[in-house]
């Protein structure tokens, strides 16, 4: 991975994710499946100019879709729960 930005791909925003934000301090982001937690780690670090204090990573396997006759797979999801230190903040909304 050359570029920090190949590793984080996307924030994700749902109504839980959001409840983590405002109370706990805590982002999730869609990340390269290679991608170990050094690397995040180190990529939001660089890239938001936040301390990172903890990271969990969470791998969403493939799922089988079907649309009429034909039966494909969804793409491989990698998850990053990141844990910012005290007065550290990301603006995403």
């Amino acid at each position: 991975m050359t570029d920090y930005r190949d590793i984080i791909k996307a924030p994700i925003i749902t109504e839980k994710t959001t409840d983590l934000m405002q109370n706990k301090n805590t982002f999730v982001f869609s990340v390269d499946v290679k991608a170990n937690k050094t690397q995040i780690k180190q990529a939001i670090e660089k890239i938001f100019n936040v301390k990172v204090e903890n990271v969990n990573t969470i791998n969403v396997p493939r799922r089988k879709k079907r649309v009429g006759r034909y039966v494909g797979k969804t793409n491989k999801v990698k998850k990053a729960i990141v844990k910012l230190a005290e007065g550290s903040s990301i603006e995403l909304i």
